[in-house]
């Protein structure tokens, strides 16, 4: 890759975790006002649960897709760290493919349903639910993407990195 090409991906990676602050602190907020009209108020509204919900729903995916790095990921560790590299490079393999697999079988169904929501529309917030549903269909493509980069570079000789617990939180 060129160095034009790492800095777009640095800055792309940047303005990921921009969104994931912002629909965190979306979270954050709304539940503290949900607090504040229900219990100082005595006022209960449903949009603020609605809200926080769905934007830790955003948030979680949102994530997942492109803001978590490999190295971040939960593993079988004890496993894992117990097998040789070209076992791990199996494992690799395998999850990548099965993985794959899964989320391409599913996915003209889920593309579909979440195309059909668009005659429903949130409770509260009043925004069509094909909008908020979209995110999965996102993560969906975007771990098809990871996962087959990640069994690509394991067929290629890479097996991924051990886990060192002593080492977590290093970064």
């Amino acid at each position: 890759m060129t160095m034009n090409q790492l800095r777009l991906l640095r800055w792309m990676k940047r303005r990921a975790e921009n969104v994931a602050v912002v629909l965190l602190a979306t979270v954050f907020v709304s539940f503290i006002l949900q607090i504040l009209f229900r219990y100082v108020l005595g006022w209960p509204v449903g949009w603020t649960l609605e809200v926080s919900t769905l934007a830790w729903m955003w948030l979680v995916l949102w994530g997942a897709a492109f803001v978590v790095t490999e190295r971040d990921e939960i593993r079988f560790d004890i496993v894992y760290s117990a097998v040789s590299r070209r076992t791990r490079r199996g494992f690799a393999i395998v999850t990548a493919m099965a993985l794959i697999a899964l989320l391409l079988v599913s996915l003209p169904a889920t593309v579909d349903y979440v195309m059909f929501m668009k005659v429903e529309k949130a409770s509260y917030i009043d925004i069509r639910l094909d909008y908020l549903f979209f995110v999965y269909v996102l993560f969906a493509l975007a771990a098809i993407v990871r996962y087959a980069w990640l069994g690509f570079e394991a067929i290629r000789g890479r097996a991924p990195d051990l886990t060192d617990p002593s080492h977590l939180r290093d970064e």
